[in-house]
């Protein structure tokens, strides 16, 4: 008898959403978070959301869509949806040319127009290396300068993000951008020496209060206005109208005379709002 070899069997195909439930969940992400996905982002959007199946006992993605679309689905759930999808990429004094910016023009400015209480906001927190990087900039600058007292709030609409960012723990590597003298006064040292991590001072971390909240939300419920606003690298997700509509409620949020902060790649050109350029990505909202 002669012996045929045969062909290996295929690998089994991995699960995929098919067009129309990505096209339909693209849309609910859309307008749950103003998050654009494109096409592109398929092959993500499933290797992200292939977590969430065994979790709640679903065997396949299009099957995930079909129970999501068919409103058998918590409001958690969409939080955790949301949380899959969105992208988290911050570091320590991320675009430190903004922090020059703070520290030798707009504390001054506000220092002189006597503002004691400096309200600051950190939209888009994301894990908290921003709002961290804000509380060690003003703590500094108020040691030296006699004041001003000053709180941050920090908000994300990813709930994971939050909790990572509300702990103050992080990898030691990632705290290498803080500056030396930074490093000493804010960030403390692992007991054990085989954890290669840091938290942030309790201190630093009482002056942030942590939050969820959604950009798309018509209403931001940050009670008085802020003199400072940092929304950075968030509008890149976003189309042109959901940009106008997130900078207008920022705008609405800002005290007269307050600076706004974006990422280095956003703009607010063509949008007709009382923001005045005063750096690089920073803008003064008109004091009238």
């Amino acid at each position: 008898m002669t012996n045929v070899a045969r062909a290996p069997s295929p690998a089994p195909r991995a699960d995929t959403l098919s067009a129309r439930n990505f096209t339909r969940l693209a849309q609910f992400v859309y307008e749950t978070a103003g998050i654009k996905l494109p096409d592109a982002k398929k092959t993500m959007v499933e290797g992200r959301l292939r977590r969430r199946l065994h979790a709640i006992g679903v065997e396949t993605l299009d099957a995930y869509c079909e129970q999501l679309f068919a409103g058998n689905h918590t409001r958690a759930e969409t939080t955790l949806l949301i949380n899959a999808v969105t992208t988290n990429k911050t570091d320590f004094f991320r675009e430190p040319a903004h922090f020059d910016f703070l520290v030798k023009t707009a504390l001054p400015a506000l220092t002189a127009q006597r503002v004691h209480v400096l309200r600051t906001w950190s939209a888009a927190c994301s894990t908290g290396p921003e709002p961290y990087t804000l509380a060690m900039v003003l703590d500094e600058y108020a040691r030296q300068h006699g004041g001003p007292d000053f709180g941050i709030l920090a908000t994300d609409i990813d709930t994971e993000v939050l909790a990572t960012a509300r702990a103050g723990i992080y990898p030691a590597d990632l705290l290498r951008p803080v500056p030396p003298a930074l490093h000493r006064a804010y960030v403390l040292l692992s007991k054990d020496p085989e954890r290669d991590e840091v938290r942030i001072v309790p201190r630093l971390r009482s002056a942030i209060g942590f939050a969820r909240l959604n950009l798309m939300d018509e209403i931001y419920p940050i009670g008085e206005p802020m003199h400072l606003i940092f929304c950075r690298n968030v509008l890149i997700y976003f189309d042109k109208p959901t940009q106008r509509r997130v900078v207008a409620r920022l705008l609405d949020c800002l005290a007269p005379g307050g600076y706004l902060f974006l990422g280095h790649s956003e703009s607010v050109h063509g949008m007709d709002l009382p923001l005045t350029p005063v750096g690089n990505t920073v803008f003064q909202r008109s004091a009238s």
